[in-house]
């Protein structure tokens, strides 16, 4: 347990930061999840509309520090290839 007043506020701090990744995280996931099911419908103008929602999302997850850009950057060229796929 935390005894100093530095570690506890660190103790504070670390859990604020804990829940507004995971809510970051969450909303991440939910635009791929739309990308996913975009592309298991076989729709590719929906695909690539819910593509170049969820990058700027993925791009922000990024800068926040919950994904590494090499991650993000799989992810995105992973869906894209797919979307590609399908238009073709």
């Amino acid at each position: 347990m935390a005894n100093t007043p530095q570690s506890k506020k660190r103790a504070r701090q670390n859990e604020r930061r804990y829940a507004v990744n995971k809510a970051r995280r969450s909303r991440i996931r939910t635009f791929l999840r739309k990308v996913e099911e975009a592309i298991a419908s076989g729709n590719a103008d929906v695909a690539k509309a819910a593509l170049l929602a969820a990058q700027p999302e993925i791009d922000r997850g990024v800068t926040k520090g919950v994904l590494h850009k090499n991650t993000a950057a799989r992810k995105k060229s992973r869906l894209s290839a797919r979307i590609k796929a399908l238009g073709a």
